[in-house]
């Protein structure tokens, strides 16, 4: 069972479920989170076109719930759910509060659970998040070594920590399978040189991070250029960066909720940058060579790739500098976080008859 609450971690997980359907096993889907909202895209749609899987859907929150509330009840929901359909292997990703309450239901109940990217590190709460469902959790599927090493740091079995790279890349790897007129018809973009934009609240500064989006999109709307800009998650202190968003030149600014994963791959591979707080810009654009402008604390020593700028959402002659001289520049393929190939390893390691018989009683490893 894949666990997934937003439309990125989805995008991450699904070669992983693809590859384990084609290799023999059942797979079922609990969708909650921001994919059963309607403001950000209703992107439960895209796991429903997936064939032969099963869709579970579970509402989570209303708009506006604090996170230990919504923590509550998908704990409550998830765990009636594992009740009923006693899943063989929960699989969630990363560091979202939907993952961190399946990685407590199945810690309580003593139902194997995989982690997807643990062991990495961020500027926000979600890295809390991220290192307790590496504890919670009795497999580890990293995406790179140094990954590795903080999750062996956290005192886990080394025989059940994997380095398989990001799951994200495989799908960027290959052709998307629609170009990028396709793309540009489908969701009405009507320029054909475009940087992307995604700009995410951080928790821990709610209090200046509509400042923040304010003197992020002032830069960009002085330079000139043309922007696809892709709605903030869900978090506390979105609303200050959707109202900004609303004062942007829709010209030059082509708003979207969310965009299929295969279209926002073609978008990407051709974009001139990738600017804002998104992880896709220091996993995914340094992977395609498509320079990225990193903004503020969110994405805090996740790479060091040399396709990345770091700036401050204030630094606007960083900003001004990277829009005039990096802009539509092209790199080599960054490998830090794998080759596209974790998807076949994932389903190395399930076929593997030790795999199962790790044992759910955990101990710390000196």
């Amino acid at each position: 069972m894949f666990l997934t609450g937003t439309r990125a971690d989805f995008g991450k997980i699904e070669p992983l479920a693809l590859a384990a359907k084609e290799a023999g096993h059942t797979i079922n889907f609990f969708v909650t989170g921001m994919h059963m909202l309607e403001k950000y895209g209703a992107t439960k749609h895209e796991v429903h076109r997936l064939e032969g899987v099963e869709v579970h859907e579970f509402i989570n929150q209303r708009i506006g719930d604090p996170q230990d509330l919504i923590l509550s009840k998908t704990i409550l929901g998830f765990s009636d759910w594992v009740y009923e359909h006693k899943p063989d292997l929960v699989v969630v990703h990363g560091d979202r509060i939907e993952a961190l309450a399946a990685s407590l239901v199945c810690a309580t109940n003593y139902i194997r659970c995989a982690h997807i990217e643990g062991g990495e590190v961020s500027g926000t709460i979600d890295e809390i998040y991220r290192h307790c469902n590496s504890k919670l959790c009795t497999y580890h599927f990293v995406s790179s070594e140094t990954a590795k090493a903080r999750v062996l740091a956290l005192g886990e079995d080394p025989r059940f920590v994997y380095n398989i790279g990001s799951p994200e890349l495989d799908f960027h790897r290959n052709d998307s399978g629609v170009t990028l007129a396709k793309v540009r018809e489908r969701y009405d973009i009507s320029f054909s040189e475009y940087g992307i934009v995604t700009f995410h609240p951080v928790t821990s500064e709610t209090d200046t991070i509509g400042e923040q989006a304010r003197s992020l999109f002032t830069a960009l709307s002085e330079c000139g250029k043309n922007f696809v800009v892709i709605s903030p998650n869900n978090d506390p202190g979105s609303d200050a960066i959707f109202a900004e968003i609303s004062k942007l030149d829709s010209h030059r600014f082509r708003h979207l909720p969310s965009m299929r994963f295969s279209y926002f791959s073609e978008l990407m591979k051709n974009a001139k940058a990738v600017i804002g707080n998104s992880s896709a810009g220091v996993r995914e654009a340094p992977f395609l060579g498509v320079p990225s402008l990193n903004i503020g604390t969110r994405q805090n020593n996740r790479s060091q790739a040399a396709t990345i700028t770091d700036a401050s959402a204030f630094d606007l002659n960083v900003i001004r500098h990277f829009l005039h001289s990096t802009w539509g520049r092209k790199y080599e393929s960054d490998g830090s976080f794998g080759n596209g190939s974790a998807a076949s390893s994932f389903v190395r390691v399930l076929d593997d008859p030790t795999f199962w018989s790790a044992p759910l009683q955990k101990r710390f490893n000196d």
